[in-house]
C-alpha cells in the first residue's frame, strides 16, 4: 500500500504542495537571480523551470535521485529556455569537482534532505568563491504554539510529504554548514501556519 502512494500520490501531493499560488510566489523571488553553472538541489517536477533567467543561466545540474519526481519533469524539461543535467543521487555526496558552479539554488528541499547540513557542506564545497546559495525553505516558526503543533504533525508529515519535517531550525543548518547569510526575509505565508513560516535569502561561504 505504502508503495502505491509512494509512486502514485505522493509525487502528486508534493506537487500541489510545493506549486501553490504562495510557493510560487516564493520562488519566483529568488530563481530569477540564479546565474552561469545554476545546481538545483531536490529539482523534483521541475517547478522552478519556468523561471530562470535564459539570458542570466547556462545550464542547471537538477539534483533528484527519485526517478518518478524526474519523470514528472519531462514535460518542463522539453519546454526549457535553459539546459537541464541530472545528479540521480542523495544531496549529501555530491559527484561533481570542487569550485564548479557558480549558483545553489535551494528551494523547498532542506526539510527532507537526511542529513541537512552535510548535504549544506557539499554544497559550499562545490560553489565557486565568487558564487552564491539562494534559498527559499520552510521551517521552525517563532511562535511557541505554532511550534508545538510542528512537533505534533510531524511523525504523521514525513510520512505522507515523503520525509519532511515541518519545523527544521533552517538558519541554524546553513551556517552550522559554514555559510555566512547575506540577505534573509522570514515571515508566514498563506497556508497552515505549521508548514508556512518561511526562510528566504541568500549565502556566501564563510
Amino acid at each position: 500500500m505504502m508503495a502505491f502512494y509512494d509512486r502514485y500520490i505522493m509525487p502528486r501531493f508534493i506537487d500541489f504542495a510545493c506549486g501553490t499560488e504562495a510557493t510560487t510566489g516564493q520562488r519566483k523571488r529568488i530563481v530569477g537571480l540564479a546565474q552561469g553553472r545554476v545546481l538545483e538541489m531536490g529539482f523534483g517536477s521541475g517547478l522552478n523551470l519556468p523561471l530562470y533567467d535564459p539570458q542570466r543561466v547556462d545550464e542547471v545540474i537538477g539534483v533528484e535521485p527519485h526517478d518518478v519526481m524526474w519523470s514528472r519533469s519531462a514535460k518542463r524539461r522539453a519546454q526549457a529556455s535553459v539546459p537541464v543535467e541530472r545528479i540521480a543521487i542523495s544531496g549529501e555526496e555530491l559527484a561533481l569537482d570542487d569550485e564548479t558552479v557558480d549558483t545553489v539554488l535551494v528551494t523547498y528541499t532542506l526539510c527532507t534532505i537526511p542529513d541537512a547540513v552535510a548535504a549544506l557542506c557539499e554544497m559550499r564545497r562545490v560553489l565557486k568563491p565568487s558564487g552564491q546559495m539562494l534559498f527559499v525553505e520552510h521551517g521552525e516558526a517563532p511562535d511557541p504554539n505554532v511550534r508545538n503543533w510542528q512537533r505534533r504533525i510531524d511523525p504523521l508529515w514525513k510520512t505522507i510529504a515523503g520525509g519532511c519535517h515541518s519545523g527544521r531550525p533552517i538558519v541554524d543548518y546553513i551556517r552550522a554548514a559554514g555559510w555566512v547569510i547575506e540577505q534573509l526575509e522570514s515571515d508566514y505565508i498563506p497556508g497552515p501556519k505549521p508548514i508556512s513560516y518561511e526562510y528566504c535569502g541568500s549565502a556566501r561561504p564563510a
